[in-house]
């Protein structure tokens, strides 16, 4: 038997291209940006942009050949995917650290992929409104927010456009025109190797093998480019199969005894696009073993195995039921049997629905099992991190399920014979319920506190959420609130050497190191770290316990040589002791390992300009620290222009340290840093009467 592609039976519509095709997916399109304009005023999170943007200053430097190189040479963040790289790297480039134009960005990418998502199911079905409503139901579900509105997720919205792009070019592949001449001399080339295309529109369509085709390599290059976005598409070629099935019916929609050897056929011609997941399989699981992927003693298999099952319903629910949206599902240490086999049944008989009617309703096999496919890297057989789920898992898979159903419902509408109006109306009352939903939980991605405080809000014993609420009240200064979240966080994991040195350092943001230490101590013996060394040196070093604190740096910098924060610390140590000359090498020795860090600056600074040892001080030095300090923050931070006062006056140079301490205190004013004026006034003092500033940094 032949491989004939089949086009699905012309329906009502237009046809891809046509003027109503275009004013359609222009006003998706709009609809799709309209909806999501509100993230232009959130900002970063402190859930992963941190290593994907805010920290991370290979990204800040923007698109510079050492990033680029830095992209492709090996894996950050637990994952390889260079191009998710780059795209932030363009985003430093082109706005520097202001998170709304990122933002946009990734706005802009989802409502390209909703267009692309109409178009490719208008060049597959002829259906121009069922199309329209499968695109739209993707775009507009709430369940698309966390993909859109974080932008540490700009992998998803990126490797999904390239994943659309592919579907379009292998579609092509198969929906060509050759002119007869042009067939005959390739089939001559070929040696006849070619099938028979079925008839289309009454004119024989000869079909020439894949590697003849332009489209086989553009497809094949979009394919490589999602996987170097995100390596969640490695099951794009079994969507390609099922594309084969229905609509491209490539092998029919009729499983028979021919059926076996037409889908190896089938298989075999995309031999490329399965190397390619191989590699990028492969790729994935040296990235992420060593820190992300969860051991079996941690996470045993029957968990695994309950989880994905109960999550395969979850997510179902989700999409008809959008409530209770969270950044992050806890994975519990148990699921009930009953509700694990509740699941496994309701997924059997789902699955035996859509094989029942394959022949009948095809759609509803490619729907369904597209849903089944694309969620396999995700459903937590490989655990990567402690989610039992996760809101962004559904961006490709969801398509799958509202493709089923809105076939299902066009032919459920025709044998009913409704009437457009009824259809149109009951579609927009879709469709404006999930856009509600979703302008409703756009907000929660406003920044980390109301993030976080949803979702201990609707989850239980989510010590993730405790934790990352309290890094954020942290570091707005709440450090009593922030001691709480932690200790509620503690209660529901004992043994995080994260969360221990999180209460170590708010406790010491308190005035408690004594207590501090303990914390410390605990979380280094469960885990021993660089950062837990430092943290336990600098409590010590506060305490004068200097020759412990200078054991724990020399352990740090030893495990990360590196790390430039273990001779900023030890700086710190000998210059509590008095010995501003040793502490100066060491802040030099931190800023040659990161030059951009502007702390190091600032304390390397203010000692040459202002220690009383006239043999450390060094005005043109300490000028040229800080003015780099000052470039980097913009010029406009009040105590960068304290510190660049004090250079200036170091230097003799009195009205620029009058000015730009006056900068400083109009700034300190502006930005309720009310503590420093005082101080900041008693030096503008000191330099309008020609006098430098002096300090003692010793704590002796």
């Amino acid at each position: 038997m032949d491989i004939k592609p089949g086009v699905p039976a012309p329906s009502s519509g237009s046809a891809p291209g046509t003027p109503t095709t275009r004013l359609v997916s222009l006003v998706l399109v709009l609809g799709t940006l309209f909806l999501y304009s509100p993230v232009r005023r959130y900002g970063f999170v402190i859930y992963d942009d941190p290593d994907y943007v805010t920290q991370n200053r290979v990204v800040q430097a923007g698109l510079t050949w050492p990033g680029i190189k830095w992209a492709f040479a090996g894996w950050h963040a637990s994952n390889w995917h260079p191009l998710t790289w780059l795209s932030h790297m363009l985003d430093c480039e082109c706005f520097g650290l202001d998170p709304g134009p990122a933002h946009l960005v990734s706005v802009i990418l989802h409502a390209a992929n909703a267009g692309l998502l109409a178009f490719l199911l208008f060049r597959l079905t002829s259906c121009l409104w069922a199309g329209a409503l499968v695109a739209a139901l993707f775009a507009w579900h709430p369940l698309r927010v966390e993909s859109v509105a974080w932008i540490s997720e700009r992998k998803d919205v990126l490797s999904t456009f390239f994943f659309l792009l592919t579907l379009l070019a292998y579609t092509k592949l198969f929906q060509a025109r050759p002119s007869a001449a042009e067939a005959s001399k390739l089939a001559k080339q070929d040696r006849g190797r070619y099938e028979d295309r079925a008839k289309i529109s009454g004119s024989p369509i000869p079909t020439f093998r894949i590697c003849h085709f332009k489209e086989l390599w553009a497809a094949l290059v979009f394919f490589t480019a999602g996987l170097m976005s995100k390596p969640m598409l490695v099951t794009l070629p079994f969507v390609l199969l099922l594309l084969d099935y229905w609509p491209l019916e490539r092998a029919g929609t009729i499983f028979n005894r021919n059926s076996r050897s037409i889908w190896l056929k089938l298989a075999w011609e995309k031999w490329p696009f399965f190397l390619l997941t191989i590699g990028s399989c492969m790729v994935t699981f040296l990235s992420q073993r060593e820190e992300s992927m969860a051991s079996l003693e941690s996470t045993p298999a029957g968990l695994r195995l309950a989880n994905a099952i109960v999550s395969y319903t979850r997510y179902l629910l989700m999409m008809f039921w959008p409530s209770n949206l969270a950044v992050l599902y806890p994975l519990p240490q148990h699921w009930p049997w009953p509700q694990v086999c509740a699941s496994a049944v309701f997924l059997v008989a789902l699955s035996w629905v859509a094989l029942r009617y394959r022949r009948q309703r095809p759609h509803l096999l490619v729907g369904w099992f597209w849903y089944v496919g694309t969620l396999v890297p995700v459903i937590g057989l490989v655990q990567v991190g402690g989610q039992a789920l996760a809101d962004r898992y559904t961006y490709i898979p969801g398509i799958g399920i509202a493709l089923a159903l809105v076939f299902e419902a066009r032919i459920w509408s025709h044998r009913f014979q409704l009437r457009p109006l009824a259809l149109s109306l009951a579609a927009g009352v879709i469709l404006m319920t999930l856009a509600s939903a979703t302008a409703y939980q756009l907000p929660v991605w406003r920044d980390s506190q109301s993030l976080f405080t949803h979702a201990i809000a609707v989850t239980r014993d989510n010590a993730v959420a405790h934790t990352d609420l309290g890094i954020a009240l942290e570091q707005a200064g709440h450090f009593n609130e922030a001691l709480s979240q932690y200790q509620a966080a503690l209660r529901l994991s004992p043994n995080s050497p994260e969360l221990l040195n999180n209460l170590g350092n708010v406790l010491s943001q308190l005035g408690r190191p004594d207590d501090a230490l303990a914390y410390y101590a605990e979380g280094l013996r469960l885990k021993p770290r660089p950062i837990a060394h430092l943290n336990l040196g600098a409590a010590q070093a506060r305490l004068g316990r200097f020759s412990e604190a200078m054991e724990q740096f020399t352990q740090a910098a030893q495990m990360d040589p590196a790390d430039p924060r273990p001779h900023f610390w030890r700086g710190q140590a000998l210059l509590w002791q008095g010995s501003s000359a040793a502490a100066v090498a060491e802040y030099q020795n931190a800023a040659r390992l990161d030059p951009n860090d502007t702390e190091t600056l600032l304390q390397l600074a203010s000692v040459l300009a202002a220690d009383p040892d006239p043999a450390v001080r060094n005005g043109q030095q300490a000028l040229a620290v800080a003015l780099r300090a000052d470039a980097l923050t913009g010029g406009g931070d009040p105590v960068v222009l304290d510190t660049l006062a004090m250079a200036y006056a170091e230097c003799a140079r009195f009205a620029d340290a009058g000015e730009a301490e006056q900068k400083a205190v109009e700034r300190a004013d502006a930005t309720g840093q009310t503590n420093r004026l005082e101080a900041m006034h008693e030096r503008l003092r000191l330099y309008q009467s020609g006098k430098p500033y002096r300090e003692v940094f010793s704590h002796r």
